[in-house]
């Protein structure tokens, strides 16, 4: 009757891994360093308690006198994506990078594209999310084609007015996309953006939703549901993995209501694995390089974490990491190539440090949960 609660905080990455010159605008990039220098001091008591200062000099946030299991988090694969970072936390390694568009999409697969969803389509480049909304949603009122865009990670996104296009009908339009974007073009997500509003005045709706590509093998998730431990996902969790190893998904577009859900989850489940996604530190303020507003989401955050160490008993284990940085100093406004923090709390964890792959958080649930191991998966349990 154990329980484990994994809480992803997007995008907070702590530090260049060795190969981030590799990816353009990377090196030295350092997430949670940089914001820290930028907000003059991050306040965060209860993660700094937790020892989130004791994993990398942080200004503001000093090295803590007993901390818990902490450390840094790598990649064993390529990429620096939502995708690939949730799934090597569970154990599932891409040998070869996702497909990326730095000059739009190719002909050919817009023409597939316009025939699969009956829609024509405007933009084809990467974009800033927000800022394709104010370059391009005036011509999109104007003539009904959709825009459709990326960025460096591995998405095909489409934004829609709902005036132009409802939901049901741009998640129709997604889906038909997601069967195209297969193959050589089997991009990590196709994502649902839809949007309202006036010219100079739009917004993004709460509507997101994520169309992964399928995790190319055999995760944690899957081992805990053989073992009869049940997965619940929280955010984007269940779309990241194409909906393989998740029992039930809690919707959940924005911090505040996953944290309610997972205040929720932990004052009522009784066992099993809560696998959260907090996705406001990367895209509300992440890619917009807002350093405020994350310092105020990760303040949001921390109250949390406080909240829930009060529901947490002796055979419960939380853990707090991320997926990849977001840099504020970064030239870009895409994700980072970093290390992920990892804060790791549960009896015995004797405050030591841990460094090791994405992998072991993974490997840790899986042991907490069920007592054993999945040897031919990889990653290490660090309890």
């Amino acid at each position: 009757m154990r329980r484990a609660a994994l809480i992803v905080l997007d995008a907070c990455g702590v530090g260049a891994l060795p190969d981030a010159d590799a990816y353009e605008g990377d090196a030295g990039a350092n997430t949670l360093g940089h914001l820290a220098e930028r907000v003059g001091g991050l306040e965060l008591p209860t993660m700094q308690r937790l020892g989130l200062g004791s994993i990398l000099p942080l200004r503001g946030v000093s090295p803590a006198p007993e901390p818990v299991l902490h450390g840094r988090l790598a990649p064993l694969g390529p990429g620096k994506e939502s995708t690939t970072g949730h799934w090597e936390l569970m154990g599932v390694v891409p040998q070869s990078p996702l497909p990326t568009y730095p000059n739009g999409f190719p002909p050919d697969v817009i023409d597939a594209l316009a025939r699969a969803t009956g829609h024509r389509f405007c933009c084809n480049r990467p974009y800033s999310g927000t800022d394709v909304l104010d370059d391009f949603g005036p011509h999109h009122l104007e003539t009904g084609e959709l825009i459709v865009y990326t960025s460096a990670d591995s998405v095909l996104q489409i934004a829609a007015h709902v005036d132009v296009l409802d939901e049901p009908g741009l998640y129709g339009a997604c889906e038909a996309a997601r069967e195209v974007m297969n193959g050589e073009h089997r991009v990590g997500r196709v994502i649902a953006r839809p949007f309202e509003g006036v010219a100079g005045a739009f917004e993004r709706r709460e509507g997101r939703r994520d169309y992964a590509a399928p995790p190319p093998g055999r995760s944690y998730l899957e081992e805990l549901q053989n073992a009869g431990v049940p997965v619940h996902g929280v955010g984007k969790i269940r779309d990241l993995f194409a909906g393989v190893g998740i029992d039930v998904k809690h919707e959940a577009g924005t911090n505040a209501k996953g944290i309610e859900v997972t205040s929720g989850l932990l004052a009522e489940l009784e066992n099993g694995l809560i696998f959260v996604n907090l996705v406001d530190t990367d895209q509300v303020y992440g890619h917009r390089h807002d350093v405020e507003g994350f310092h105020a989401a990760l303040r949001q955050i921390d109250g949390a974490v406080a909240g829930w160490l009060g529901l947490l008993g002796p055979d419960d284990l939380l853990v707090l990491t991320a997926d990849h940085g977001v840099d504020p100093d970064a030239p870009h406004t895409d994700h980072t190539r970093e290390y992920a923090p990892l804060l790791a709390a549960f009896e015995g964890h004797g405050g030591r440090r841990h460094d090791g792959p994405l992998a072991d958080v993974g490997a840790s649930v899986m042991r907490w949960l069920t007592g054993r191991d999945a040897p031919e998966l990889p990653g290490e349990p660090f309890l």
